[in-house]
């Protein structure tokens, strides 16, 4: 069981991903994105500490959900803990979804000297990647902010060395 922070989760969303999604907000973000729409994640210090078995009792309570979405914050400054909590997920047969504002290119080389982010990757599916930009904001997008972000397939992406466009 890990011990995290959280800013908090919406437990049946349709617009974090596919599907009905339980959603968590990690607390702290370095990217501060202008225009963000979470900017009250953004401090470190704030938000509510939880654990993982928290949040897994939370999600096995609904039998209407079909995946997981990480969300921010920004996950991969917790990345032990969502790690457990996306396996955990793929272990009831949820898919997991994360958003980052950081480039797939920019964790796998993060990954070098910080194992536990590759442990995150190998525990996503879907991977929405780089920071918002207010002058990029689309609304045509699907699961998506800014048209410099990207969905993708993790496994296919780890797989290939390079980013592999998602099915979402």
């Amino acid at each position: 069981m890990s011990v995290f922070k959280i800013a908090g989760v919406i437990r049946e969303s349709i617009v974090d991903g596919p599907g009905i999604r339980y959603v968590v907000f990690t607390q702290g973000c370095p990217h501060r994105c202008e225009g963000c729409q979470n900017p009250q994640t953004w401090s470190f210090e704030d938000g509510k500490v939880t654990t993982t078995d928290k949040i897994i009792s939370d999600i096995g309570s609904n039998p209407l959900l079909s995946g997981v979405t990480l969300s921010g914050g920004e996950p991969f400054c917790q990345p032990v803990a969502m790690a457990e909590l996306a396996k955990r997920c793929h272990e009831r047969g949820l898919n997991v979804i994360v958003y980052t504002g950081y480039l797939f290119e920019e964790l796998i080389e993060q990954s070098k000297t910080q194992p536990e982010i590759r442990e995150l990757l190998n525990e996503t599916d879907v991977l929405v990647d780089g920071p918002f930009i207010t002058a990029l904001k689309s609304y045509e997008l699907k699961f998506m902010g800014s048209s410099n972000q990207r969905a993708l397939d993790v496994k296919k992406s780890l797989e290939q060395g390079k980013p592999v466009i998602a099915w979402i």
